[in-house]
């Protein structure tokens, strides 16, 4: 499961430097933008599950356990 994890950040991380390379001096459509903002959130996601299911190994628990969050609490987050 964190193999798979690790893949699809990286898939996204890639599309996100992509988008912004290829623009580099002129701005994104907007629905490159958008695209854009939705990848940081699936890339939020993705990186709260993982450490959520680190979290739970650590303590002893199933990682499997662990679920993906909803977007709206992930954003939520203060950083």
């Amino acid at each position: 499961m964190d193999d798979d994890l690790h893949r699809r950040i990286d898939e996204l991380v890639a599309e996100e430097h992509r988008l912004e390379r290829a623009h580099v001096g002129t701005a994104l459509s907007a629905d490159e933008r958008r695209r854009l903002d939705d990848i940081g959130v699936q890339l939020d996601r993705y990186w709260d599950l993982l450490r959520r299911r680190d979290a739970r190994r650590r303590a002893g628990l199933d990682p499997d356990e662990a679920t993906q969050r909803d977007a709206s609490v992930v954003e939520g987050y203060q950083q």
